[in-house]
């Protein structure tokens, strides 16, 4: 392999690991969710994108309120208004979508998610607008190099705040009170409540964080592509969904192992497809392979890649 070649291979795995960091962050959301209440929260991508856009609302309020604010404090107090807004929007869905079809047919809830999702995005249509919104570079985005590849410092705080917020959640989980009772509602609702532990709340507590990971998400983002519209949470939210199966939804170190390994096969894919088939298909295909992953993995093997272990769900 030559210098060059290894140069390329090595910009094309920096970058699955930042779009994979943020696939992580966003699966979390799906497999907590899962992995307590059995339900696809297919809006969870529209939470995201909720997030994203009251991020950059916040952003500008603050640079109209307070002219000299240097960037990554705009953006870090922007993101900490974005978060309680997704917070009550997650235990909004839950309160009025969810609970009351908890103990209905496993299809009904299914299609309230996609429903929900829909209704979010006519929310966000309205309230701003259908057109592409440009997200200021808060953080420089002036590139330095990495063994010959490139990286901006953006990427640098996306797999940094990623791996931080990964890391308190499986602290949390695993180690503390709450994370405790969140595993036994997982493992037995019926007996968990015998136990003292109170169902309605954890579960909605469960919605709450899910959907303050999307919220730092959606974020990293708009911050990584300098732009933020109504309709970016669909996709990103249907990938995020494939990397929970990849890894084994229901499983936190699974959706944390699936979305970077989604990340890798997307970023890796998109740089060599050209190659690989003469110049037929070019990056702008590179949605295919985060699809044609979830097709492969649903056939081969539906329980993911690291299976899903009822003790360690939440």
């Amino acid at each position: 392999m030559s210098a060059v070649d290894f140069e390329i291979l090595l910009q094309q795995i920096l970058n699955g690991l930042v779009l994979g960091s943020v696939y992580a962050l966003v699966a979390l959301g799906y497999t907590m969710v899962y992995g307590v209440l059995g339900l696809i929260n297919f809006a969870h991508g529209e939470v995201v994108m909720i997030g994203a856009l009251s991020a950059l609302s916040a952003a500008r309020l603050l640079q109209s309120l307070l002219p000299g604010l240097p960037g990554p404090i705009v953006l870090l107090l922007s993101t900490l208004l974005a978060i309680p807004v997704c917070m009550a929007l997650g235990y909004a869905i839950e309160r009025v979508a969810y609970r009351p079809l908890r103990f209905a047919p496993r299809l009904a809830p299914l299609i309230t998610a996609i429903g929900v999702s829909i209704l979010l995005q006519n929310i966000a249509m309205v309230v701003w607008g259908r057109s592409y919104h440009s997200f200021p570079a808060y953080v420089s985005t002036e590139p330095f190099h990495v063994f010959g590849a490139t990286m901006t410092p953006v990427q640098v705080v996306i797999i940094v705040v990623s791996v931080a917020f990964m890391a308190g959640l499986m602290f949390l989980v695993h180690r503390t009170k709450l994370g405790r009772a969140m595993r036994a509602t997982a493992e037995n609702q019926s007996v968990a409540g015998l136990m003292g532990v109170d169902i309605n709340a954890i579960i909605s507590i469960t919605f709450v964080i899910g959907s303050t990971l999307g919220a730092v998400a959606g974020v990293m983002v708009a911050a990584n592509y300098s732009i933020a519209h109504y309709y970016m949470g669909f996709v990103l939210g249907l990938k995020a969904f494939t990397a929970a199966v990849l890894g084994g939804i229901g499983n936190l170190g699974g959706a944390v192992a699936g979305g970077l390994l989604l990340g890798l096969i997307e970023s890796l894919g998109a740089g060599y497809i050209g190659d690989l088939t003469g110049g037929f298909l070019g990056s702008n295909y590179q949605d295919v392979f985060a699809f044609f992953v979830l097709i492969v993995v649903l056939v081969f093997r539906p329980s993911g890649l690291m299976g899903e272990r009822v003790a360690e769900r939440a």
